[in-house]
C-alpha cells in the first residue's frame, strides 16, 4: 500500500498507520474481515470489524481514485495538452470532485457555444473583455472581429459570442466551482412542488406540494421520499440558492471595476450562472445528497437487519408452523427438532364449527404425535385470530404459542432456494416451514430469503444497489461468523457465508457430507474437492463439529491454536477435556507463559474465554411473547391503552410497533423516551418487546400513534400523525 495512501485512512478512520499497513497486507493476502477481526488481533492491533471494512473500502475508493487520475492524464498526453503544471495540479489534488474540476475545461465534450465561439475567432475579444480596462469599448473592440464568413454577422454577435466564452471560462474555473460548490452544500434548499393534474393520484407525497427544506439539514428519508415522489412524476423538485447568492460571488470575484466591459463580464456572469454553473451545482449537489441519504439508508436498514438476524433462537425444538389464513385456510407444517419436514396439513380455524372443531382435533393430535415443544404462527392476515384459537385449546400439557414475523416467507416459498429444498412441496407448505424455522433459528432461516424483502429498511429499492448489497453482504457475514455454523446441519445458504467460503465451496461441502456422511472433525474439511488451504485457514474456526475427534472442533478455538491449548493442559497435568470441564484448572493457566512470535494476549484471551464457553452463541436467550387479549382489529384500540408489542422496524424519525392488529402503529422519536432522543436505534432494536400507550388513531387511514412515554402524548404525538408518517 502506497505510504500516502495509508496516512490518509489513518486520519479518516482515527488510526494509526501500522495498522493500516497490517490490516491492508491481511487483506490483500486473501484475508476476509470476520477471520482478521477475531484471529489476527495482533497484526491488526485488535481492530474490529467495522474498522477492517473501513480500511477495505477506502483503500478500494483510492486505487479507484489514482486509476481516475492516471486515465485523465493519459487522455491529455494523448491530446498533447498536459504541461508540467498541470501534471503537477493533477498530482496534488486529493478528492474526486477536485480532480474532475482541474479536467473539466479539457474533457472532450459535445460543441457548445463557447466552443463555437472560439472556431470563429472571438476568444482574443473574449480576453479584452474580461481585461476591463476602462478605456476600453468592448463594441468598439468587436467591429475587428466581424466575419461573416465565419458566422459574425455584425458587432452584436461578436459581443455574443465573447460573452459565451466568459461564461464557460467563468464556470469551469477550478477555484470557483470548489467555492461554489461549498455555497451549495451549506446554503443551497430544496424547493418541492406537486406537478400539474397530480394533485389526486400522487397523494401520498401531499406533504411536499409545497415544500421547502434546507439541502444541508434535509434528513434523508426526506430527501429519498421526495427523489421518489420527483422519479414517478408527482413532484418537481429543484435546488435553489437564495436570490442572487450566486451571481454576486462571481461579481465580487470578476468584476474589476465600472465600465462597459464590466457590465458585459457581469451579463456573462448572469448567463453563465444560470445557463451553465447553477445547473453543474445542482447536479453534483443533488448526487452528493443523495449519496448521503442513501448511506444513511443503508445503515437504518443493516442496524434494523442485525437485530433481526440475531434475534434469539427458540433452539432445536419439535415446532407446529402456522402459516394462518382465511378463505384457504391456514397452513400446518410439522418439524422435528433439526427443521425436517415432517408433516403438513390444512385447517380451517373460522368456519363453522364443524370445521373448527375438526381444526382443534387436528392440531391436538399433530401435536401429541410429533411430541410438538412450541407452536409458530405467522402475524400476517388472521395471525391474531389464528392465535387466539390455538391459545384456547385444552392442551394437555404447556405449549408456548409464538407469533413469528412473516416478512419474506412468501418469497423464500417461490425461490429456487425452497425449490430445491421442498420440490414436492406447494408453496404454501414451503411457506409454513419457513415460519417454524424461523422461531427455531431465525439467522439460519433469514440468509435464505433476499435481505430487501425482509421488511426492516427505509427505501431499499430507491438506494444505490451496490453500496446496499456491499452493506448487507457485510453483515450477514459478520452475523453468520459471529454465531459459528454446524457444518453437519448448516444449508447452503448458511454455508456461504462462512468467511473463506462461496456458494461454490458451499456446495462442495454439502456433495462431500451426503457422499460421505457427516464431519468428524474439522481436519476432515481438507478432504472437500477445490477447499484449499486458504479456505480452510479462512473458515475453520468459524465452523463446529457437534461430536468432533478433537474436543475443541466444537468450540471457536482455531485449530492453528489447537498445539497451544494442548500445551495449557500438559503444563497442568491434564487433558484438553478436563480443561473445558474444570474452572479451577483454567484459572490456573498464565497465558503470558504461551505468548511467542505469533500469538500474543489478545488470542491468548480470546482462547481462555473461549475454553470457559466452548461454542457460545452470542445471541441472547430466548423469551415468549404475547399480544394483549381482546386486541385483535385498530376498532379495539382507545386513547390511553397500554400493550405489549414488538418492534417491527426502526427508523430515523421513529419506530414501528406490532400491538397484534394487522397495523404496525408509530411511535415518534418524540415518544420513544422521556429524555431527548436523536436516534431512535438508542432507545429500541428491531424485535424488542416493548410496552406502549395509544395515543391516537385514525382509522379511515388505518394509523395508529404510540408511544413509550411515562406521560404520553407529552411529545409530538400530531407530528408522528402528520409529518411522521410521509418520512415512512
Amino acid at each position: 500500500m502506497l505510504v500516502n495512501h495509508a496516512r490518509r485512512i489513518a486520519n479518516e478512520l482515527g488510526i494509526s498507520i501500522e495498522q493500516v499497513e497490517a490490516t491492508a497486507a491481511l487483506l490483500d493476502d486473501g484475508g476476509t474481515v470476520p477471520f482478521i477481526a477475531r484471529y489476527r488481533k495482533e497484526r491488526t492491533g485488535s481492530l474490529d470489524e467495522l474498522a477492517i471494512q473501513g480500511i477495505r473500502d477506502w483503500k478500494a475508493r483510492l486505487i479507484e481514485f489514482d486509476a481516475r487520475r492516471e486515465s485523465i492524464r493519459a487522455s491529455l498526453i494523448e491530446r498533447n495538452l498536459l504541461s508540467d503544471e498541470l501534471s503537477e495540479k493533477i498530482s496534488a489534488v486529493d478528492s474526486i470532485a477536485a480532480l474532475e474540476d482541474i479536467y473539466l475545461p479539457f474533457r472532450p465534450k459535445r460543441r457548445t457555444r463557447a466552443m463555437i465561439a472560439r472556431e470563429k475567432g472571438l476568444e482574443p475579444l473574449a480576453d479584452i473583455i474580461l481585461l476591463q480596462a476602462t478605456d476600453c469599448d468592448p463594441r468598439h473592440a468587436a467591429g475587428a472581429y466581424i466575419s461573416p464568413d465565419k458566422g459574425v454577422e455584425n458587432i452584436d454577435d461578436a459581443i455574443a459570442g465573447a460573452r459565451d466564452i466568459i461564461a464557460e471560462s467563468i464556470s469551469e474555473n477550478a477555484d470557483v466551482r470548489n467555492e461554489m460548490r461549498s455555497i451549495f452544500m451549506n446554503e443551497s434548499f430544496w424547493v418541492s412542488a406537486v406537478a400539474k393534474g397530480r394533485e389526486e393520484d400522487g397523494a401520498k407525497f401531499r406533504d411536499y406540494f409545497a415544500w421547502t427544506e434546507s439541502v444541508a439539514k434535509s434528513p434523508g428519508h426526506r430527501v429519498l421520499a421526495m427523489l421518489r415522489g420527483e422519479s414517478e412524476g408527482v413532484l418537481k423538485l429543484t435546488v435553489r440558492l437564495p436570490e442572487n447568492r450566486g451571481p454576486e460571488l462571481l461579481r465580487r470575484r470578476f468584476i474589476k471595476g465600472r465600465g462597459p466591459s464590466s457590465d458585459e463580464v457581469a451579463t456573462a456572469i448572469e448567463d453563465g450562472f444560470k445557463r451553465l454553473l447553477a445547473p453543474s451545482m445542482e447536479t453534483e449537489i443533488r448526487h452528493q445528497i443523495k449519496i448521503r441519504a442513501d448511506e444513511e439508508a443503508v445503515r437504518v436498514f443493516v442496524s434494523n437487519l442485525r437485530e433481526l438476524l440475531m434475534a434469539a433462537p427458540l433452539g432445536r425444538k419439535a415446532v407446529l408452523a402456522i402459516d394462518p389464513g382465511i378463505r384457504t385456510g391456514c397452513k400446518i407444517a410439522c418439524l422435528d427438532a433439526q427443521g425436517k419436514l415432517l408433516d403438513h396439513t390444512v385447517i380451517f380455524t373460522s368456519g363453522s364449527e364443524r370445521q373448527t372443531a375438526e381444526a382443534a382435533k387436528t392440531l391436538l393430535a399433530l401435536a401429541d404425535r410429533y411430541s410438538i415443544e412450541a407452536i409458530a404462527v405467522g402475524n400476517g392476515t388472521a395471525g391474531r385470530e389464528t392465535e387466539m384459537f390455538v391459545r384456547s385449546l385444552p392442551w394437555p400439557r404447556a405449549i408456548p404459542v409464538v407469533p413469528v414475523n412473516e416478512s419474506g416467507a412468501s418469497i423464500y416459498s417461490a425461490s429456487e432456494v425452497a425449490r430445491e429444498e421442498f420440490p414436492n412441496e406447494d408453496l404454501t407448505v414451503r411457506g409454513a416451514v419457513s415460519i417454524g424455522r424461523r422461531l427455531m433459528d431465525p439467522l439460519a432461516e433469514l440468509v435464505k430469503i433476499d435481505p430487501k424483502s425482509i421488511g426492516v429498511g427505509q427505501y431499499q429499492h430507491d438506494v444505490d444497489q451496490k453500496l446496499l448489497k456491499a452493506g448487507l453482504d457485510d453483515l450477514v457475514s459478520s452475523c453468520v461468523n459471529a454465531v459459528g455454523v454446524e457444518v453437519n446441519t448448516a444449508s447452503k445458504q448458511l454455508l456461504q457465508y462462512v468467511s473463506g467460503l462461496g456458494p461454490q465451496q458451499a456446495k462442495n461441502i454439502i456433495a462431500w457430507r451426503d457422499e460421505n456422511g457427516p464431519f468428524t472433525s474439522r481436519s476432515d474439511l481438507r478432504k472437500v474437492p477445490r477447499l484449499g488451504p486458504k479456505a480452510f485457514e479462512q473458515a475453520a474456526g468459524f465452523l463446529r463439529v457437534g461430536v468432533g475427534t478433537h474436543p475443541l472442533d466444537s468450540s471457536a478455538v482455531h485449530p492453528e491454536s489447537y498445539a497451544i491449548v494442548e500445551s495449557m493442559a500438559k503444563d497442568l497435568g491434564c487433558v484438553v477435556r478436563d480443561l473445558l470441564a474444570d474452572e479451577t484448572l483454567r484459572a490456573r493457566v498464565n497465558p503470558e507463559r504461551y505468548i511467542n512470535d505469533r500469538v500474543g494476549l489478545p488470542t491468548l484471551n480470546d482462547i481462555l474465554d473461549e475454553l470457559a464457553r466452548p461454542g457460545r452463541d452470542p445471541r441472547a436467550a430466548f423469551e415468549i411473547f404475547s399480544f394483549a387479549d381482546g386486541v385483535h382489529a385498530v376498532s379495539d384500540l382507545h386513547p390511553g391503552q397500554k400493550l405489549p408489542g414488538i418492534v417491527t422496524n426502526v427508523t430515523r424519525f421513529g419506530a414501528f410497533v406490532d400491538v397484534g392488529v394487522h397495523q404496525d402503529g408509530l411511535v415518534h422519536v418524540s415518544e420513544l423516551a422521556d429524555r431527548f432522543v436523536k436516534e431512535p436505534s438508542e432507545v429500541v432494536k428491531v424485535g424488542q418487546h416493548v410496552s406502549v400507550s395509544v395515543i391516537d388513531i385514525d382509522a379511515p387511514r388505518n394509523r395508529i400513534s404510540l408511544s413509550m412515554r411515562s406521560m404520553p402524548g407529552a411529545g409530538r404525538a400530531r407530528k408522528a400523525l402528520s409529518s411522521g408518517w410521509r418520512e415512512e
